[in-house]
Formats: C-alpha cells, structure tokens, sequence
C-alpha cells in the first residue's frame, strides 16, 4: 500500500518514469548545472544541499505515517552531487528507518561520478544507493557544447564505465532531436558509438521539444536550430538502435517518457529486430512535414 508523504517538498519535483512508486525525498534543491539550453526543470530553483538534519525529518515523517517503500529516489536534478557526508547520512539513516527497501537511486551528472573516488561510490552503492540515471542526451561533443551540457563525450564515457564498475546500474537517458537537423547524423552515429562503449543496464529515449522561456526555444525561433519532423525523430531513434551494439542480453530499453509519441521498450540486443521493424512500420505510416505535438506536461 502507499500513501501521499506527508511532507512538503520544493516544487517542481521531478523523477525518471520508473521510479513512479518510489518514495521521493529530496537531497538537493535543483541542479547544480541548471545551463543545459532545452531544460526549464530547475530554473525557478537556486541550487542547494539541503541540511541533514532536515532530510531525517522527512523520512522519519513518511516512517510515522506508516510508508514502508520498496523504492526510494533521491531528488533533486543531480543530487550525487551532494557532499559525501550528506549522502552517506542520508543511506545510514534509510537503512536504520526502512530496512526493508530493496534500493534506492539518484539522478547524476558526469561532472557527479568523476569527481567522487572509487573508494566513495562503492561506499554509496553498499548502502542500497545502486542505480545511477545519467542524462548522457548525446554522445556527440558538437551537440553537448550546443547545449550548454558540462561535459565532453568523453567524461560521458569515462563517468558511465566508472560508474557501472563501482557497484552501480547505469540507467542512460539519451535525446531524440537534440542536435535538430544540422547535427542530426553526427548525434547519431556517435550516441550509437558511446553506447556500445559504456553499455548500461538501461537505456532510454526521450524527445526534444521547444520549451517556451529556454534558450533552446530562442535558438529555434531565431532559426540557428531546424527542429526534426515527427518521421526524422523516428529515424533518429530507429538509427541510433541500429548502430548500437551490446555486449550482453540485459539492456532494458524504453521509450516511455511523456515526450515519446508512441511507447516502446524491450530487452537488447535480443528484441532489437523486432523493435526495429515496429520503428521501420512507423516511420512508413509517418507522413512527411508533420511535427510531434507538444505533452501537455513534460
């Protein structure tokens, strides 16, 4: 059974589409980053760490009313980027107040991953702390510095494979339309290249749209970004799973986002025809000149 937590969090309050039952607590206020181009999550926030001593009130308010979750998620943007002191509090004192959690999961940043040690993010992963969501968005350096990013391609890489080695699974998150369609090829051909190096345990989509107030929307309306029809973003998602090579049978693949226009998942590489020939039906039902509708939340 879950109830509502009876905690007043600091809106907007986001998490990745799997973590719907998680219980959500939040460790840090907004992104630490908070320039990425396309992105309005964070931007009413002004980025913090919350104190210890107020993220213990919150679980032990959720244990008085009774929740027992299976699944915690850490908020907000980024929050691995807490200090190590935090972070380790925060574990020790979810394992003393629900010992029955089965795990608990963080969103992170490249910048996150590289600049804790080996030594501290095994420590993290021991205490339940064992999928990291990392916004990779694409494996192309043209299009991540467009976008205001962070980081290079290959702290990308570097971070996912660091990662994954230190006891965590890596949940990958990639953007279709990102590059629009001037880097279109590039942002394919090399988030193809970056998955097949850092082959995380999962793997999802996710479509790019203009967010009114961002600068990506300006970049559009100014015409320095061609955004991708309804049929090129199928081709793009179509592209980059093809091109993609996994060394095992274990990539949980989703496309499930909000933004997605159509849902699609599966296990790779061991469905990628059948996910390939339901994009190719797709893409030939898809007229040309069509442009995907905005959610109307994202």
């Amino acid at each position: 059974m879950f109830f509502e937590p009876p905690i007043a969090y600091e809106p907007p309050v986001y998490r990745p589409p799997s973590e719907w039952r998680s219980l959500l607590i939040q460790v840090t206020i907004g992104c630490s980053n908070n320039k990425c181009t396309y992105c309005d999550m964070y931007r009413s926030k002004t980025y913090r760490v919350r104190p210890i001593e107020k993220i213990k009130e919150d679980l032990d308010k959720c244990a008085s009313s009774g929740m027992k979750p299976d699944k915690i998620f850490l908020c907000d943007g980024d929050a691995l980027g807490a200090p190590m002191e935090v972070l380790e509090e925060t574990l020790n004192h979810i394992n003393k107040t629900f010992p029955d959690t089965r795990r608990v999961g963080i969103y992170a940043t490249a910048e996150n991953i590289l600049e804790k040690s080996e030594e501290e993010l095994r420590t993290l992963a021991s205490k339940k702390l064992d999928i990291a969501y990392l916004g990779l968005e694409s494996g192309d350096d043209k299009v991540l510095h467009m976008i205001v990013k962070g980081n290079t391609a290959d702290e990308m890489e570097r971070a996912s494979l660091k990662i994954k080695d230190c006891g965590f699974k890596l949940s990958t998150i990639a953007m279709l339309g990102v590059g629009g369609k001037k880097y279109s090829k590039q942002h394919v051909e090399n988030t193809a290249k970056m998955l097949s190096a850092t082959n995380p345990q999962f793997f999802s989509f996710l479509t790019t749209f203009s967010v009114p107030g961002t600068p990506y929307h300006t970049m559009i309306e100014r015409g320095l970004i061609e955004p991708l029809t309804s049929k090129e973003l199928l081709i793009e998602m179509h592209d980059i799973l093809k091109l993609s090579s996994f060394d095992f049978n274990q990539v949980i693949f989703r496309a499930n986002h909000v933004s997605n226009a159509n849902p699609l998942g599966g296990t790779l590489p061991r469905d990628k025809e059948e996910i390939l020939k339901t994009l190719k039906h797709w893409i030939d039902q898809t007229p040309e000149g069509v442009y995907p509708k905005a959610p109307a939340r994202m």
